[in-house]
């Protein structure tokens, strides 16, 4: 972890202010982080809706799971996995498009 032992201070109007504030809070990250990635020349994503596919994914991985430990206990022996594969693809159809929207 890089040592922040340095304070730097700015004049700045008070809209220019809330304006880098407000695209901070829309990075999800710290006032002093987002300024400095931004003054390096850092590129920042923010991808919105992350959250909803990643909750999916999870729900998916969580049902095989089951599936799985079902089958090593012997308690089912085929499973059809039709609907499992359709939301796996409709998931990374999302992925996808979410990427898209961020390419420059």
């Amino acid at each position: 972890m890089i040592n922040k032992d340095k304070k730097m201070s700015i004049r700045i109007s008070s809209a220019d202010l809330e304006r880098i504030r407000s695209k901070a809070a829309q990075a999800k990250m710290p006032l002093t982080e987002y300024v400095t990635k931004s003054c390096l020349g850092k590129q920042i994503i923010i991808i919105d809706g992350l959250n909803e596919v990643l909750r999916e994914q999870k729900a998916v991985g969580r049902n095989l799971n089951q599936l799985a430990t079902l089958a090593n206990m012997g308690r089912i022996g085929a499973v059809n996995l039709t609907d499992t594969q359709e939301m796996f693809a409709e998931i990374q159809s999302t992925l996808q498009a979410i990427l898209e929207r961020r390419r420059w």
